[in-house]
């Protein structure tokens, strides 16, 4: 296992952290007010933390206690931030608001013993959530790759454009975490995908970025473990670098260089990318950090694994950072915020190897992500470069 840089982080992200001082959590009582349900009916609360299921629609069931009322109730650490939804067992019955559509997902900060209640008056009737897109171009899927320390994963491969009527040419390659997100609707979250293969397509064949292969790896029930500070991301990373992009180099037409390969992901998925990036900077040279999850307590949780013993410490990396500015992103936003001030007082320069923009009207989701992407791959894959 490679010497970690991070040795002493930092980062214990709250929302995804445990603490072991009774005097850090704080008791979060989360209650439905549901009139047009009957007491037989079950309430299932799903959201950003593993006690919520970790956004399986079935994630945590509530209790019924009367007076058309659901309870449960959570103990976390002090400014966890919980973001969340309800359903009655499945995405196809959760709540909806009264034109029929999704309602959009509750984020609550909890910085004392906290109640909420949310009143829904309407649910989805059990139809399909609407599709939009499909897979465009040819992919591959490689299932349940194995690796000690962490969950097997399906790992899908995504080619571009003539790749199979190119068979002397080579391909740089972007691996992207939850990748069941990026390219699939059907797979996707909400079946919206990132659509990172529409974008990519369109984008070679305006001439704009060369020709990439992506590799989109599963994320499991365990994300969180993964893909934030510990054991969990030593081993994913691990996975990444000593097992995934070794087999992905001898299966496809790769450049192997680091010049050639990047790493991205959003939220947590854009931590661990930027901690794939700053600890194996001799295996990735580039990494996209969407609404990253960098710092979300206060000022004395800090950014450290980017800081260096010595001052002028660099490394040789293109970053492309972005954040939207409504809900769960403004909450992210002290986190990228020091994450740029940092790179900055390392020599990181805006226009030159950093990209950073904020979008005050989006929201934490992969449609946004969507929307941004094509900068990141004009950031990082563009001619110009």
């Amino acid at each position: 296992m490679k010497s970690r840089i991070i040795t002493a982080l930092l980062l214990s992200i709250a929302f995804l952290a445990s603490c072991d001082k009774k005097t850090d959590t704080v008791t979060v009582n989360i209650q439905v007010k549901a009139p047009t349900l009957s007491e037989s009916d079950s309430i299932y609360i799903t959201g950003n933390l593993s006690e919520l299921g970790s956004w399986q629609a079935d994630g945590r069931l509530m209790k019924h206690i009367g007076n058309g009322i659901w309870k449960t109730q959570l103990q976390l650490p002090k400014e966890t931030i919980i973001e969340y939804k309800f359903t009655k067992g499945s995405w196809e019955t959760e709540a909806a608001q009264s034109d029929g559509k999704p309602m959009e997902n509750a984020v609550l900060t909890v910085a004392e013993d906290t109640l909420t209640t949310t009143l829904i008056t309407h649910w989805r009737a059990g139809e399909a959530l609407p599709i939009e897109g499909q897979i465009t171009g040819d992919v591959a899927y490689h299932k349940q790759m194995t690796y000690e320390g962490i969950l097997d994963r399906d790992v899908i491969v995504w080619l571009p454009p003539n790749y199979n009527n190119n068979p002397e040419q080579r391909y740089s390659v972007l691996y992207m975490q939850d990748g069941q997100n990026i390219v699939d609707p059907l797979t996707a979250s909400y079946k919206v995908d990132w659509q990172i293969d529409e974008t990519a397509t369109r984008l070679v064949e305006e001439g704009q970025i060369e020709p990439i292969i992506v590799v989109g790896i599963y994320c499991t029930d365990k994300r969180t473990y993964e893909y934030t500070p510990g054991e969990g991301s030593d081993a994913y990373m691990a996975f990444v670098t000593e097992k995934l992009k070794p087999f992905i180099d001898q299966t496809y037409r790769t450049k192997t260089e680091r010049e050639y390969t990047a790493v991205g992901g959003s939220s947590a998925g854009g931590l661990i990318s930027m901690m794939l990036a700053w600890e194996y900077p001799e295996v990735f040279s580039k990494a996209i950090c969407m609404s990253p999850a960098f710092k979300i307590k206060g000022d004395n949780i800090t950014i450290d694994y980017v800081t260096p013993v010595k001052e002028s410490y660099k490394k040789d990396l293109q970053l492309y950072i972005d954040n939207g500015g409504v809900g769960l992103e403004a909450r992210l936003q002290p986190g990228v915020d020091a994450m740029i001030k940092v790179l900055k007082e390392k020599g990181f320069k805006e226009g030159v190897d950093l990209f950073y923009t904020v979008d005050q009207e989006a929201q934490h989701s992969e449609k946004y992500w969507a929307e941004r992407m094509p900068n990141a791959l004009l950031w990082l894959f563009g001619k110009e470069k």
